[in-house]
């Protein structure tokens, strides 16, 4: 697949950044503790890229490196207008996305180039699994408030589109042998503990802070029905989690290629539903931390 940059710039309303999702406010802040990562994330994964650009030859693989990186700078530039939302909503939005850029600068000072970039392939498997499972089933997100719906739809279809650059990058550039799938493998492993124990932290901070959240405590459980009972987010994302594992895995051997017919009508419909509102269908400027 060729990656294609989109301008695209959904209407969210504020008022609504606490409570969006249909199943309340407690499923509303896990989703909206994902998006925290995405600012420091995506400009991790575009560095990760970037590094071995002039090392891959191929002119497709190239132009699917731009493609990537021009998605990931529109997907920073939301999601940092989502977090925005927070913030001005009295949510730790910043203090949190400043932990994931101090960790993340961390890593490029200590790791080397090669571990960087199997960290960001584990990472986009994760975001690849997630917005498979999103867009294969409608309960994820049906009946939640357009908007909001619209740019998770929308960044799910671009990271299915995108799912596989990074990792066709790393089989381009990182020699094949024993020491290439153990870094594969281990660093999938560390990042599943510290990528899920920084997510719960999140999402607990954020319910926290919620004062408009009733029944803290007892909304984890519809939280953890949604996780693992139905739909069953992370239940389904078990045997993809565990497929990375084979040694001839490849991104596409999960073949969705079909949803991507999607993304023109979801375009149209957030423009309609931006001009619905009185909302601007172009985005603000906003700087990266």
């Amino acid at each position: 697949m060729m990656p294609i940059r989109r301008d695209v710039h959904p209407h969210l309303p504020p008022e609504r950044i606490g409570d969006w999702h249909r199943l309340g406010p407690h499923v509303t802040h896990f989703v909206n503790a994902l998006s925290i990562f995405f600012p420091a994330g995506e400009r991790f994964f575009m560095d990760s890229v970037r590094n071995y650009r002039d090392q891959v030859d191929d002119p497709e693989l190239k132009r699917a490196i731009a493609g990537f990186i021009g998605q990931e700078a529109m997907h920073t530039r939301e999601h940092m207008l989502y977090n925005k939302l927070m913030d001005d909503a009295g949510l730790p939005a910043s203090r949190l996305d400043g932990m994931v850029w101090k960790l993340l600068d961390l890593l490029r000072k200590i790791l080397p180039k090669s571990w960087q970039l199997a960290h960001t392939i584990a990472l986009e498997h994760y975001t690849a699994m997630l917005a498979g499972g999103l867009l294969a089933d409608e309960r994820h997100l049906g009946g939640s408030e357009p908007g909001y719906r619209q740019v998770w739809t929308w960044h799910a279809l671009e990271e299915t589109e995108h799912k596989a650059v990074a990792y066709d990058v790393w089989n381009a550039v990182i020699k094949p042998g024993p020491y290439r799938y153990f870094l594969r493998t281990f660093t999938m492993l560390t990042t599943t503990v510290t990528f899920w124990a920084m997510v719960f932290v999140f999402h607990v901070r954020l319910v926290m802070a919620d004062k408009q959240c009733k029944h803290k405590l007892l909304g984890f459980g519809r939280v953890m029905h949604f996780l693992w009972g139905s739909p069953g987010v992370l239940r389904k994302m078990i045997p993809e989690w565990f497929d990375y594992f084979r040694p001839g895995f490849h991104p596409w051997d999960d073949d969705n290629r079909a949803q991507l017919a999607r993304i023109d009508p979801l375009i149209a419909e957030i423009e309609a539903n931006a001009i619905r509102h009185g909302a601007s269908t172009r985005a603000p400027s906003v700087r990266a931390a």
